[in-house]
């Protein structure tokens, strides 16, 4: 097959940016659909003036032009600049750099992913050249100019007026998509709630898998002091604020926690000052290999509904258990067969919950026992062949 690939981010050495696991997630879909003999061609959204196609991994990159004030994970903006640019986006109609892949590659499917400094208007122009669209819902873009449905330190229960306002032709362009995947059966679920593709052919959950090679068996811990390790983006609705005031109130002796992911002097004093006699160690950005290498238990805390963290996944290959919160898809994770507790995100039921664990060495070996013997690990393959059929199925029959 012959695959168009819409993504935001898209991380290439000329412009790697990552913000989070979306754009990791849509480079391993397009270079393990290119390993499985499709020809595979992206469109991101310009970093920069002028960019350059760029070849990375065997797939042709194209970066389109952000008509906009601005392109978008460029920095922290005023409230009114980020208004007006969520209204230019939910008003824009012009995707000509997509149409003109479109008419050079001839794809058999476009396949959307993140669309902010795109736009649905990739949706539009892919239906009015008869190519059928698969979207797949990495957050809560059509929903929410955040894409996050969160506030005031919550989770937002219902869309406000406000997100109704600047989303609204986001939903009108819906009924351009053939089919829309979700990374978990939450996020999905969440966007039928709120009347989304009601009328779309094709609803699936595609849940996420690693790219790390599954790891040895072990035996477990060596500590005392067990560590605990969280990895990701060090915002509030990942829930590392609640994680270290968890730590404030454990024994140091006992527990350690050790932090992947960036951090500036400004945000480790904040954290650090939070707990301040906790063991806290920070790693910056690390690879993930490295990261669990080093840690005995992966905390999850978000407290927003996190889509499909990709780091359960990868935790499960690594052969480590998991303490994660309930929200979006971390609780399905552990219904399919994910090793792991969850827990309440606030500090004292995390806590409380990494007390219990440290105080029941018997229950933490039996975990590791669990995932030591475990043998039908998901693989990415798994994933590339769902799309794969997806794909297949909304090429062979055309509206």
């Amino acid at each position: 097959m012959r695959i168009l690939i819409t993504s935001s981010l898209y991380p290439t050495p000329g412009a790697p940016k990552v913000i989070g696991g979306a754009e990791i997630f849509v480079r391993r879909i397009a270079e393990g659909l290119l390993q499985s003999g499709d020809t595979v061609e992206v469109v991101r959204a310009a970093s920069l003036p002028e960019q350059p196609m760029e070849t990375s991994g065997g797939i042709e990159v194209y970066s389109a032009p952000v008509r906009n004030i601005y392109r978008p994970f460029t920095g922290q903006r005023s409230a009114p600049a980020r208004g007006l640019w969520h209204a230019m986006e939910d008003w824009s109609r012009s995707a000509d750099l997509v149409a003109s892949r479109i008419k050079a590659f001839r794809p058999d499917v476009l396949h959307s992913n993140n669309l902010s400094g795109l736009t649905p208007a990739v949706w539009k122009v892919a239906a009015e050249l008869g190519v059928p669209v698969l979207h797949t819902l990495h957050d809560y873009y059509l929903t929410c100019p955040r894409c996050s449905r969160f506030s005031d330190g919550k989770t937002c229960e219902h869309t406000c007026m406000s997100c109704t306002l600047l989303t609204i032709n986001r939903r009108k362009a819906t009924r351009y998509l053939r089919g829309v995947v979700g990374v978990s059966q939450r996020i999905l679920d969440i966007h039928l709630e709120t009347g989304l593709f009601a009328d779309t052919e094709l609803r699936r959950v595609i849940a996420h898998a690693s790219t790390m090679p599954v790891s040895a068996p072990t035996k477990g811990p060596a500590g005392p002091p067990l560590t605990f390790g969280f990895i990701g983006r060090l915002t509030e609705e990942k829930g590392i604020y609640n994680l270290v005031k968890a730590f404030a109130d454990l024994p140091r002796d006992r527990v350690r926690l050790v932090i992947a992911g960036v951090a500036g002097a400004e945000i480790q004093h904040e954290l650090r000052a939070m707990a301040p006699k906790a063991h806290i160690e920070f790693l910056g950005f690390v690879e993930p290999e490295q990261f669990y290498r080093q840690i005995d238990v992966v905390v999850i805390p978000p407290i927003w509904e996190e889509p499909g963290p990709l780091v359960v996944a990868d935790a499960q290959a690594a052969r480590k258990p998991f303490l994660g919160t309930r929200f979006g898809g971390i609780p399905e994770a552990v219904k399919r067969g994910a090793v792991g507790w969850l827990t309440a995100p606030d500090p004292k039921s995390l806590a409380d919950s990494i007390l219990r664990i440290i105080a029941n060495p018997q229950e933490l070996a039996k975990m590791f026992e669990r995932l030591a013997n475990k043998n039908d690990h998901r693989t990415f393959a798994d994933v590339i062949d769902e799309y794969r059929d997806a794909f297949a199925l909304l090429s062979r029959h055309p509206r």
